[in-house]
């Protein structure tokens, strides 16, 4: 990702950058450019953590699979719910906001739990199938004590795939997951064959990422400054994009 780390000298608030033609994949084309902008971070990121961590790479076992993703509203979380959707999971999730849960299911999600409830999961507990009533797999980004919840739901054998821990640095284990042979990957963004089947899968499918809120221009500080707010008390479901210039515009320069 351009200006994700110290590696690539380009950052991305500018006009133009000039790439390697091999580093570059076309934008599905039913996106809109404000979709397209919100989708490489979080679709890499979301994609390694579903398909190649959580389903060991094999997308076309996944469908049945039950799949709890945790914090939904945020980016990489909504992706990884559309993308599981897609390839036919059940997938459940948890926030702190009913609205949320709400918009997740809108979104194809089988179900919610905010996890600001004790004993919330209990509650996902009661909503998985009967003919199925285990998670296959998380897709965290929080980290805290995702393990001592959600041990007694993962199916022996079962995946936690973290990309994150907002929470904080560390999280529980415990024997008991050991025992159950539950399987706890790291997952970071992706790599360029990763990037490549993600926009082809999202190509295929149609798949529009959710976009919270779009401030335009660079020089509009007292918007810019509100997305970081709506980050700040997690306001936004999906990405906050700046528009840096119209597509009018950028067609005008060339």
């Amino acid at each position: 990702m351009l200006g994700g780390t110290s590696v690539v000298p380009m950052g991305t608030g500018q006009d133009y950058v000039v790439v390697p033609e091999n580093e570059v994949e076309l934008a599905p084309e039913h996106l809109t450019p404000h979709e397209a902008a919100a989708l490489p971070l979080v679709g890499v990121t979301a994609w390694r953590a579903l398909v190649t961590k959580a389903l060991s790479g094999d997308a076309a076992s996944a469908a049945g699979k039950n799949i709890l993703i945790t914090g939904i509203g945020g980016g990489v979380a909504l992706a990884a719910l559309q993308f599981g959707v897609a390839l036919g999971c059940k997938v459940y999730v948890t926030s702190s906001s009913p609205a949320k849960l709400e918009s997740a299911k809108k979104l194809g999600a089988a179900g919610g739990v905010s996890y600001k409830e004790a004993g919330w999961e209990k509650q996902l507990r009661a909503q998985l199938p009967i003919l199925r009533p285990y998670l296959d797999a998380v897709i965290d980004g929080a980290g805290g004590d995702i393990v001592s919840k959600t041990v007694k739901l993962l199916r022996p054998g079962g995946v936690i795939s973290v990309y994150g821990m907002t929470v904080g640095p560390k999280m529980d284990w415990s024997m008991q997951a050991v025992l159950k042979n539950i399987e706890l990957r790291g997952s970071t963004m992706g790599s360029r064959a990763e990037f490549r089947d993600m926009v082809a899968f999202v190509r295929k499918h149609r798949i529009r990422p959710a976009v919270s809120r779009v401030v335009k221009g660079l020089d509009n500080i007292e918007a810019i400054d509100g997305i970081f707010d709506d980050m700040k008390n997690g306001k936004q479901f999906g990405k906050l994009v700046i528009e840096i210039s119209s597509p009018d515009e950028v067609e005008a320069k060339l």
